[in-house]
């Protein structure tokens, strides 16, 4: 584990922990010498000459201090080194997110990185601070200790080795036992964990539905199943390697005890030093048994770190040596190939966004037209074909420029904590009041504003959880309007809102797309038929093109599309026409 821990680090981030360790080290050795240096001490206090364990014990209040002293510094030297190793991953993990595609944070791998940078750094950072010193002492101390029993009876130090293999062999057949029980039970906490917060963000979809607190069968009670089932096997599983354990310790201490005996009654040992050499196997054997304890709380920082280390070995996409600048603002896509998850999405997709225009992009669910316009920022790499901006292909462009030449409302919106104004403020941060507010009026969040207590400074909650859908993307677009972007890319950013807020909105995009580049997904007639151009995406391609009045004309499968949202305008909830 260390070596893999030095890995994710690096060498130069590791260097507190070295020293730790190497503090810890001495101070196993430093404590094996103490502990054998009471061989000594007893032999001469029960000897014929008393005095003679003046030196031993003078040497043995010597090396009681150096270890006093080791064991201050390792101390501090781990609590140091686990802060320096939660600053270090903390950062790699920045780094690393900060360089993925933005195609990577989907819904499950954000939950999955929020636990990540919390609950496994956590259980990482406890390496240097708890785990080491008990893990390097179950090694070094009873190393040091047979070592140097070799100086004062070879016998008993040969019996005490020979049980070393029968030890290590018994210690990895426990641990086998549990490890696939244990790694079932973290990630059945992992799950019930998620229930839970599902359970309380949900309460009031359950309670309409008589979901609520009591109620058997639902998602949390499965976890909680699980979990319940998945802690029991730990148990059955664990129980009989723990035993086998113990049993393999004792068994260890036992030959040494009689090996000890037998040579008392041999007349070749003293009983004063089979004392003393007994205290020894005592102090062999019980640091091994510690092992066993940190079995569980090994594997799961262990666990920890191999997730820590998958997320930093997940690949980037790669930089360009030497951006080119881009120059104006049309979008190209040149028979773009791309999927993902083994799902091909779009194939041989080709299109033409002219700088200043319009283009509507409609088709069935699941045709890829999110898809289109998350590859224009380049949140994905294509896998074949060429995406362009401005004359130059996408992955040529610096991420900074590129992102800085689009906007972007999407379908799911998301507010920080904070008030109104301060999430307008996202689009541009050096934005002034007054522009923030203007950006506001365009999208008709200052209707919001004016009904709401606090004025601008309303806060919107977590997720702008205190605001309605429609509420929060009148929000998310008036950022768009704030950030002044050259390119706008529209995801059904008028899907929650009334006619009369969308009829406001639409003007207000009528003017972001003055000498603009705007990408529009939607499914609202009036959206749809106010642009410049559409294209009719079915099934990854682009099997229609032209203006509203051409594609109605051709009859094809825009017009089935354009006539079928007209019958769905003219029925009511009742089902009878309006």
């Amino acid at each position: 584990m260390i070596r893999r821990l030095i890995d994710v680090v690096g060498p130069r981030q590791a260097r507190p922990l070295r020293r730790m360790i190497a503090l810890l080290v001495v101070g196993a050795v430093l404590q094996g010498i103490a502990f054998t240096l009471l061989v000594p001490v007893l032999r001469a206090l029960f000897g014929q000459d008393p005095d003679e364990v003046w030196p031993w014990l003078w040497a043995l209040l010597g090396v009681s201090l150096l270890y006093a002293g080791a064991y201050f510094w390792s101390l501090l030297a781990g609590f140091e080194a686990g802060a320096a190793l939660s600053r270090t991953l903390h950062r790699h993990i920045g780094d690393r997110v900060a360089a993925l595609p933005l195609g990577w944070f989907g819904p499950e791998r954000v939950g999955r990185l929020g636990h990540l940078a919390t609950k496994s750094v956590m259980d990482v950072m406890g390496v240097p601070a708890h785990l080491l010193r008990p893990l390097v002492t179950s090694f070094v101390t009873p190393a040091t200790v047979v070592v140097l029993m070799y100086l004062f009876d070879w016998r008993l130090a040969l019996a005490a080795t020979l049980t070393v293999p029968l030890i290590v062999l018994v210690h990895r057949w426990s641990t086998s036992l549990t490890r696939r029980a244990d790694e079932a039970r973290t990630a059945a906490a992992a799950a019930t964990g998620g229930r839970v917060v599902e359970f309380a963000q949900n309460q009031p979809v359950l309670r309409v539905f008589g979901r609520g607190a009591g109620n058997s069968g639902t998602p949390l009670d499965e976890a909680l199943r699980t979990q319940t089932e998945a802690s029991r096997r730990v148990l059955v599983t664990g129980v009989p390697g723990l035993i086998g354990f113990a049993l393999a310790i004792q068994a260890a201490f036992t030959v040494v005890l009689v090996a000890g005996v037998y040579l008392v009654l041999d007349g070749d040992l003293g009983v004063a030093e089979l004392l003393a050499l007994l205290v020894l196997a005592v102090r062999f054997t019980e640091p091994i048994a510690e092992t066993a304890v940190l079995g569980s709380t090994l594997r799961t920082a262990g666990a920890a770190l191999d997730r820590v280390a998958g997320l930093l070995a997940e690949p980037t996409l790669p930089r360009p040596d030497r951006p080119a600048v881009p120059v104006g603002n049309t979008v190209e896509f040149e028979d773009v190939h791309f999927g993902y998850d083994g799902k091909q999405v779009l194939s041989g997709v080709s299109m033409t966004l002219a700088e200043g225009t319009m283009t509507a992009l409609v088709g069935p669910s699941g045709a890829g037209k999110t898809t289109v316009s998350k590859l224009v920022p380049r949140f994905w790499d294509v896998d074949s074909g060429v995406v362009r901006v401005g004359g130059v292909d996408v992955r040529d462009i610096d991420p900074e420029v590129l992102m800085s030449r689009v906007s972007i409302v999407f379908q799911d919106v998301y507010l920080f904590q904070g008030s109104i104004l301060d999430n307008i403020r996202v689009g541009r941060p050096g934005a002034d009041d007054a522009e923030v507010r203007r950006a506001a009026r365009l999208a008709g969040v200052d209707e919001i504003v004016h009904r709401l207590p606090d004025g601008w400074d309303a806060q919107v909650g977590e997720g702008g959880a205190l605001l309605s859908g429609g509420e929060r993307q009148r929000v998310s677009i008036a950022r768009a309007i704030l950030k002044d972007a050259p390119i706008v890319l529209l995801d059904e950013a008028t899907a929650s809102l009334d006619p009369e807020n969308e009829r406001a909105v639409q003007d207000a995009l009528s003017a972001l797309s003055a000498g603009r580049t705007l990408l529009v997904i939607a499914h609202r007639l009036g959206t749809v038929a106010a642009a410049d151009q559409i294209l009719f995406l079915d099934r990854g391609r682009v099997t229609e093109r032209g203006t509203h009045a051409e594609l109605v004309a051709s009859g094809g499968a825009y017009a089935s599309f354009w006539t079928e949202r007209n019958k769905a305008q003219d029925w009511s909830l009742a089902g009878h026409r309006s």
